[in-house]
């Protein structure tokens, strides 16, 4: 089985949409027209949730009238925030058939179909012409993908110049070795962790001018603090969420946790231009 297989059928999970429209129900919401900020606190699989992603947004300049690629999209949380909070139009892709049909449901639901959509895709390998975005996220996305080189080079390829690429990872900051289960996989079979600096070269290896970097551990921590304890608690809001990380989900988190509170993995926001002068190295 393929490293991006075994991806997928990690995170899918039978039954997710219709768990999701349950906990919207059960908190007295219509699960057929809701509002997409009636989700912020289920349909964002990152540490950080909506305020991570509207910090991407924000660091990238997302706006009315731009064209975005989300990578990775998951169930489709920022990229309905982009559009939803920022008028941009947005296209995610991901490689989990459930998360895809989950994403374009509930953003159906949530009246955003004019301007945002989803298909199913491998960042290695996207769809696209050529110059085709205004700017590009990916959020959470890089610790599953071993060829990130290949990744960088496919997005620099989608993006016109002067195109933003703005990736929101876990990434190693420290010493040690973090433990395993975690959030993103089960073993390091499918488990590629790299430095900023890795994340640098190879950004700029692949024509990217980096412009700015941020470390969010303190972030971190605050968050997943929150989590933990939403977690332990009954709320039906966050059924599908606990669906996705499974019944080793507060270990998982734990884990996360324990290597974010020793230094060494922290989300770290990077941001790139695709510089019109420069072409990607062969």
């Amino acid at each position: 089985m393929g490293a991006e297989q075994v991806v997928a059928e990690h995170y899918g999970k039978p039954g997710l949409e219709d768990a999701i429209l349950a906990g919207v129900a059960a908190v007295g919401l219509d699960p057929d027209h809701f509002e997409p900020d009636d989700l912020a606190a289920v349909d964002q699989f990152h540490v950080g949730g909506a305020e991570a992603a509207e910090n991407v947004a924000r660091g990238t300049g997302i706006r009315s009238g731009m064209r975005v690629l989300d990578i990775g999209s998951g169930i489709g949380g920022p990229a309905r925030l982009f559009a939803h909070r920022f008028g941009a139009t947005v296209h995610g892709v991901d490689l989990t058939p459930s998360f895809v049909t989950t994403a374009q449901s509930l953003t159906r639901r949530c009246g955003l179909a004019g301007l945002v959509s989803f298909s199913e895709a491998s960042g290695l390998d996207l769809p696209f012409s050529d110059g085709e975005f205004d700017a590009a996220t990916m959020m959470h996305v890089g610790m599953n993908v071993e060829p990130k080189d290949a990744l960088f080079r496919e997005v620099h390829r989608v993006l016109r110049r002067g195109g933003v690429f703005a990736v929101y990872d876990i990434m190693l900051t420290g010493e040690g070795e973090p433990q395993f289960p975690l959030p993103w996989a089960a073993s390091a079979e499918t488990s590629f962790l790299r430095s900023p600096l890795d994340y640098i070269r190879e950004l700029e290896e692949a024509g990217f001018t980096v412009t700015g970097e941020r470390n969010r551990h303190g972030f971190a921590l605050e968050f997943l603090t929150r989590a933990q304890a939403r977690l332990a608690d009954d709320d039906p809001r966050l059924a599908g969420m606990r669906m996705v990380l499974g019944p080793e989900g507060p270990v998982r988190l734990g884990h996360l946790v324990q290597a974010i509170r020793s230094g060494t993995l922290a989300p770290v926001e990077i941001f790139s231009r695709r510089d019109g002068a420069r072409e990607p190295n062969a």
